[in-house]
């Protein structure tokens, strides 16, 4: 029983430091499973951005958008780009194992459970968290996750961030506090130097679109369950009456 037990910690350990973030600060990102429109906008973010390479094997496209009020047509015309896959599929992506472990050494992992796996705060930070590393074979590396294989696939949205000397808030971030500022004086610091197609804040909207997407798709019967606990906690309780009712008329005469 205590070898299993070990077994059991050793396997967890480097997931719950993954989930953690390894020390870095995460940013603070808490999902909205009741806002469809961020939901949809992040499920079209994530077929167009992220499908190529990942998958959501345990979702299909008839379950989110039957969750997410989206019309049976809207999502074939729009979201389902692979001729082999069809409305009530699973979401899978186009490239096989073999093809992701030979392009990025590893094969790219299935998303359906990450926002479980990992925590919101962890994707939202992750996303967030790439800039510029010319030493790195995709030319980018990650805050979150150094020596990420990944390449920055929402750079076109974001633009190019870059690390630089400034002013931080985090202390992870920096070494020194500025006595005149009371801020962390570091070269850590992540910027855009060079503009994409959105704004700053309109990226940071759009990455919790996407993370809140995820976030439903580790859970997507949360709100059904939480609609329904309060309906079996009545019943609990009306049937824990009858039966202690019952218990006390049964043994009435023993007693």
């Amino acid at each position: 029983m205590k070898t299993r037990l070990l077994a059991l910690l050793l396997m967890l350990l480097p997931t719950l430091g993954f989930a953690a973030g390894d020390g870095v600060h995460l940013r603070e990102m808490t999902p909205d499973l009741r806002d469809r429109a961020s939901l949809q906008r992040g499920m079209k973010l994530f077929v167009n951005y992220c499908m190529g390479c990942h998958s959501l094997q345990y979702q299909r496209f008839s379950r989110a958008a039957e969750d997410l009020d989206m019309p049976r047509d809207l999502v074939e015309d729009n979201l389902i780009f692979s001729s082999g896959l069809g409305f009530n599929d699973q979401m899978r992506s186009a490239m096989s194992a073999d093809d992701g472990e030979g392009w990025f050494g590893a094969a790219p992992p299935d998303l359906t459970l990450e926002a479980r796996l990992r925590g919101s705060d962890w994707i939202y930070s992750y996303l967030l968290g790439f800039y510029r590393d010319p030493s790195r074979p995709t030319g980018v590396n990650n805050r979150v996750f150094p020596l990420v294989a990944m390449p920055n696939v929402l750079e076109p949205l974001q633009g190019v961030q870059e690390k630089v000397c400034a002013a931080s808030e985090h202390p992870a971030e920096g070494a020194e506090i500025d006595p005149l500022t009371g801020k962390y004086q570091s070269c850590e610091v992540l910027k855009v130097t060079r503009p994409g197609a959105m704004a700053p804040e309109g990226f940071e909207g759009a990455v919790y679109d996407l993370t809140n997407f995820l976030a439903y798709v580790g859970e997507p019967s949360r709100l059904k369950a939480e609609a329904l606990a309060p309906k079996v906690l009545i019943f609990i309780l009306i049937f824990g009456v009858i039966a202690y009712l019952l218990k006390r008329e049964y043994w009435r005469d023993i007693h």
